[in-house]
């Protein structure tokens, strides 16, 4: 089983993480946007974000594939200029979607930053690239993790600098029907982690805990879990894990 290089990864585990920021739709916070990333600064969160790409090749913070649930546009994300949807206002929410390159400059080092790189699934590194090129220069803590080994395995070959995790459920045929078995039985399982060489795992709270979980709490792994929504799924899935990523609540900052 691979080791983890023991990277610093206390802030990772320091504090609550903020689903795609601290959203609230209700009163015109959208999740991913760049309102919802400063209320989670403000309340003193680490922040999970997600990138999606542009038709030009720039790292969009978006977590669809299409538009059509958070704007009043259609279509693909990938069939639309950063330009355009940076002027892509949310349907329920106030601002427009964000480069990641915005939110690097928003956030300037005051809040934690796990950032999930989307996937087609097509071994297509583009968007892992851009992501690495845009953090090139940050100064604050950030991380970068995907469902999609082949994104990992990207970093720990082409930029072992930036701290790399895994996101991972049961891979059940519901989660992924496009996926052959043999290929989600290997998620499950964990058998790309002698190229991925994860620093710490992001795992669903449902999955926990699990034979992955207990082999790579013994090699002292950071282990943050998804998506948490009371202090009662809290404090049962802090049982086995280090960090929870939560919504809909305001997670207790433990000191």
């Amino acid at each position: 089983m691979w080791r983890p290089s023991d990277p610093d990864c206390d802030w990772l585990t320091s504090l609550p993480i903020a689903h795609r920021g601290l959203h609230d739709t209700k009163h015109g916070v959208e999740e991913n946007s760049l309102p919802a990333i400063g209320a989670a600064i403000a309340s003193g969160y680490s922040i999970e974000l997600d990138v999606q790409m542009s038709a030009d090749g720039e790292a969009m913070v978006f977590h669809d594939r299409t538009l059509d649930r958070l704007t009043g546009e259609t279509g693909s994300i990938t069939k639309f200029t950063a330009a355009k949807l940076n002027q892509t206002a949310y349907a329920n929410g106030k601002g427009t979607i964000p480069t990641l390159l915005q939110v690097l400059d928003m956030v300037a080092g005051r809040a934690g930053l796990i950032i999930e790189v989307k996937s087609d699934w097509q071994r297509n590194t583009e968007l892992v690239r851009r992501t690495a090129q845009c953090l090139g220069s940050y100064e604050g803590n950030a991380a970068v993790m995907s469902f999609d080994p082949v994104q990992v395995a990207w970093l720990a070959h082409e930029a072992p600098n930036i701290m790399r995790g895994i996101v991972a459920d049961g891979a059940t045929q519901d989660d992924y029907p496009w996926l052959p078995f043999a290929t989600r039985l290997s998620l499950r399982e964990f058998r790309h982690a002698d190229v991925t060489r994860p620093d710490f795992l992001s795992l669903d709270k449902h999955w926990l805990p699990c034979p992955v979980s207990r082999s790579y709490r013994k090699t002292h792994t950071p282990m943050i879990c998804w998506t948490i929504r009371s202090e009662q799924e809290a404090s049962d899935a802090l049982r086995w894990c280090d960090q929870v990523t939560f919504e809909g609540y305001l997670a207790k900052v433990m000191v």
